[in-house]
């Protein structure tokens, strides 16, 4: 089997791969939407793409293609420890508080903004596809003074020198990818967890008073734990939107499906994203 991930190599992605799917055939891509492009393509039969960071929350482009553009079900879910390291090329080494520039994932700046404001003040920054473009960049360029926000796998991959480690502003910094496919693989027998969570889509009647209020209660009372709640735009005018419900268990018999039933009754749509094991991994 192969599996997609947001490239290219030594992605924080491509980590999480590697940490699940051992054997697998890995295959990056330049894009998330060129990830999940694979599936329907038929050019992979798994992908695995960012959705959420501890420190800079939902990834949108994610959610906005995975709920609008392609309709691939959510089979699992990986949580990744992210550790960012500020790297130069091996020539640049010794006078790499000179340099002009650093790139990286916008993401990664946001999360490392105590440390560039604090060493390196006026050096502007500039966002590329992942943190992993950023290193390649900086390797294929060793003439110009530049350094990149990464992991330690892309400093082993592209041969940067890491000149500061641990940049990111908060030890506790975590990103969550999700698992697309539209085969029904048992994701739980390849990575071990006993923890699942759902992902439900929910559109309001948008002449509806009190309707979110209502769509919530309908968790509230059959005592559901909602460990996430998320509105994105319909792009479909100024104040349409539609919500993402994570929750805390597997879709079952009784309670949630009694749930979207009570809730499509008060004339929202709902739309069942996944159903899946999540799973924490380790560095080490």
């Amino acid at each position: 089997m192969k599996v997609g991930y947001l490239g290219p190599k030594a992605t924080f992605t491509e980590l999480a791969v590697k940490k699940v799917f051992q054997g697998y055939e890995h295959e990056p891509y330049q894009t998330i939407p060129a990830s999940m492009d694979a599936i329907v393509d038929k050019e992979v039969e798994l992908a695995v793409v960012p959705i959420e960071n501890a420190l800079e929350g939902s990834v949108n482009i994610t959610l906005d293609y995975l709920t609008q553009e392609v309709q691939i079900p959510i089979i699992g879910e990986i949580t990744l420890p992210i550790k960012q390291h500020l790297m130069v090329h091996p020539d640049n080494q010794e006078k790499w508080q000179d340099v002009s520039k650093v790139y990286s994932h916008s993401h990664a700046i946001a999360q490392c903004h105590k440390f560039l404001h604090n060493h390196l003040k006026g050096v502007p920054f500039q966002s590329v596809s992942s943190t992993a473009a950023a290193a390649l960049m900086v390797m294929e360029h060793p003439d110009l003074k530049i350094a990149a926000i990464a992991n330690e796998l892309a400093a082993q991959e592209y041969g940067l020198s890491i000149v500061k480690r641990n940049v990111h502003d908060f030890d506790y910094n975590h990103t969550r990818f999700v698992v697309l496919s539209k085969k029904e693989l048992d994701f739980q027998a390849i990575s071990g967890s006993t923890h699942y969570k759902t992902t439900l889509m929910v559109t309001l009647p948008s002449d509806r008073a009190g309707a979110l209020h209502q769509v919530l209660s309908a968790f509230a009372w059959r005592k559901l734990n909602l460990s996430k709640i998320e509105s994105r735009p319909m792009k479909t005018g100024i104040g349409n939107y539609f919500f993402i419900i994570d929750l805390e268990m597997k879709v079952d018999e009784v309670l949630i499906p009694g749930a979207i039933a009570e809730i499509e009754a008060l004339g929202c749509g709902v739309t069942l994203l996944g159903s899946y094991p999540s799973v924490m991994v380790s560095l080490d």
